[in-house]
């Protein structure tokens, strides 16, 4: 910690807290319930209460919405640092922060851009910079707990169908990995495109394995953390396994995505395709239009390979 005697708040949505609440460098983790598309201050008023009562000395805002900026303010922190990427500030954020930090390359990876805003309280960056998550050693069902200990752990969807691996590609693996010998445990996101994805990889291959399916996002941290390789696209539950120190391998397109979302991941933990056209054609939907898919042009074959060089090195 580069500030001495210091306390560190952290408030995020509820649905992510479990990410957060585990790590020892954490004072408190304060889950605000919230509805997506719906601003619902007076049922809030509770939660904005307790956090008053804290009478914290500072806030930072890494959303850069007015959002964050009202509940910066609402916080009652004497100094309220937050972040722009455009020319000027909203009217809100001009009236809930006391300091604004204008990005000089928006475009950056996010990690640049939060460290570039806490430089104005003298906070450097860590060298190295690690992703960290934390977990309970909770109990898991046992039926999940057979499949995923010590097995390599294929998480088959992403939050945007062009960011998928295709499914014939993930059959095809699973035949490479059983000619020698490797086991491969098969799990999707919870929504119900995500789970139809299992579904249609169930028909390709009846003889696959699947995790059942997971709703409580701590349960599925812990099933992570028991696998022994977690493989995945450009979605969240790689950058789970990786803040939890299981060896991950994800595949990736080369959009803006892996450039300034994802984590800062050293070359043998990705494999990405060799071009992507959604950057050419500015596609900023949830769908590919190219009539050649970067993510199909990963071949399995390269996948299994690196998945044994993988395996190799942690024997």
């Amino acid at each position: 910690m580069q500030i001495p005697n210091v306390e560190l708040h952290v408030l995020v949505a509820a649905e992510i807290a479990p990410l957060l609440e585990n790590l020892p460098w954490i004072h408190k983790v304060w889950a605000m319930p919230r509805q997506r598309g719906k601003a619902k201050l007076f049922h809030s008023l509770p939660f904005i209460s307790a956090l008053r009562r804290e009478n914290f000395d500072q806030s930072v805002d890494f959303g850069g919405n007015d959002r964050g900026a009202l509940l910066s303010f609402l916080s009652g922190a004497n100094k309220r640092l937050g972040s722009i990427d455009r020319d000027e500030p909203t009217w809100l954020q001009r009236a809930c922060f006391t300091q604004i930090i204008k990005h000089k390359n928006p475009s950056a990876p996010y990690f640049d851009l939060h460290f570039a805003l806490l430089q104005a309280w003298n906070i450097k960056r860590p060298i190295p910079t690690l992703l960290e998550i934390g977990v309970d050693e909770i109990e898991i069902d046992t039926r999940i707990r057979v499949l995923s200990k010590k097995s390599i752990l294929c998480h088959i969807s992403t939050s945007q169908p062009k960011k998928d691996w295709p499914l014939s590609h993930w059959r095809d693996l699973f035949n490479l990995a059983r000619q020698s010998g490797v086991r491969l445990v098969f799990s999707a996101g919870p929504n119900a495109r995500e789970r139809k994805l299992l579904e249609e990889l169930k028909l390709l291959l009846p003889e696959a394995e699947i995790l059942p399916e997971i709703n409580n996002l701590r349960l599925f941290l812990a099933v992570i953390k028991s696998s022994k390789i977690f493989v995945c696209g450009d979605t969240g539950p790689l950058h789970f396994a990786e803040g939890l120190g299981v060896p991950i391998l994800g595949i990736f397109g080369v959009g803006n995505s892996l450039r300034q979302v994802a984590p800062i991941y050293s070359e043998e933990k990705i494999i990405r395709a060799d071009g992507c056209a959604c950057d050419s054609l500015h596609n900023h939907t949830d769908t590919c239009q190219s009539p050649m898919s970067c993510m199909a042009s990963i071949k399995p074959e390269l996948v299994f390979s690196r998945l044994e060089n993988i395996l190799n090195a942690l024997e």
